[in-house]
């Protein structure tokens, strides 16, 4: 069964196109990745698959529900994590989930239950009372993904889930994915700027440039393609080795940054 389906999606700010004609089908229960430069539209995918941004054309369906027409019942089978930091870090990494699963309506009978379930799948558990300002970049990663899949969606978004991670970290919250999808049977829809991070994750991969996806396969159809030894040289023949590589707007860059320093 497919997940996600688009047919012809864009997205238009003004006169500029940040996401143009995209079709693509996820299957379920696997791991896709979107690869591009920043400014390429991948985010704008993303925000547009849940719920949060309107298309300005064409049609998508998550999980056989209309993202406009019946945006409710998709936000009901979906999880997401954004790039910016999403678990508040005053409160501790229970009361963060806690807030979490009244905002998704999950009965008060069995809720310290399935919270604490969620923290000792992610490795929290001990961590459960402590202040999330005190935790490392990967714990928050990990307790965010917690956060988002309390209510056991089918699919969950993840946008730059590792960025400004250490190795160590990004290796836990890769673990954390590949556990979700082999033990609990969840999709993930993810984008990263990481090679490696979507050679070892993801079955699938789109490298989108420009607004248009430009190649998608798994990532072996994908080097075997052009005979490239590593995802690195497939990235550099789809989108370029321009000055627009890593490039994406002001507003873009300060924000990862700002999350990368936060998470650092």
């Amino acid at each position: 069964m497919q997940i996600v389906e688009t047919s012809l999606l864009s997205r238009a700010f003004g006169s500029l196109k940040a996401v143009d004609g995209l079709s693509i089908s996820v299957a379920e229960g696997g791991v896709v990745g979107l690869l591009g430069p920043n400014g390429a539209g991948k985010t704008t995918t993303i925000k547009m698959l849940n719920t949060l941004l309107p298309p300005t054309s064409g049609k998508a369906k998550v999980d056989g529900h209309d993202i406009v027409a019946e945006s409710r019942e998709v936000r009901k089978v979906i999880g997401y994590v954004p790039q910016m930091l999403s678990a508040e870090g005053s409160l501790t990494a229970y009361e963060n989930l806690l807030i979490f699963a009244k905002i998704y309506g999950l009965p008060k009978a069995g809720r310290d239950e399935k919270i604490l379930r969620a923290l000792r799948f992610m490795g929290l558990e001990e961590a459960k009372d402590r202040q999330v300002r005190t935790f490392s970049g990967g714990m928050i990663r990990r307790l965010e993904i917690a956060q988002s899949t309390l209510h056991s969606p089918k699919l969950l978004f993840l946008d730059e889930p590792t960025v400004g991670l250490d190795p160590g970290a990004r290796h836990a919250v890769w673990d954390m994915i590949m556990r979700l999808r082999e033990d609990v049977g969840t999709t993930v829809f993810l984008t990263t700027h990481l090679m490696e991070e979507a050679d070892v994750l993801c079955d699938r991969v789109g490298i989108m440039h420009r607004g248009k996806l430009v190649a998608i396969g798994s990532p072996e159809e994908l080097k075997a393609g052009i005979g490239a030894a590593d995802l690195d040289e497939v990235f550099i023949h789809y989108a370029g080795m321009g000055g627009d590589l890593m490039g994406g707007n002001y507003r873009e860059i300060d924000r990862m940054r700002k999350t990368a320093r936060r998470l650092g």
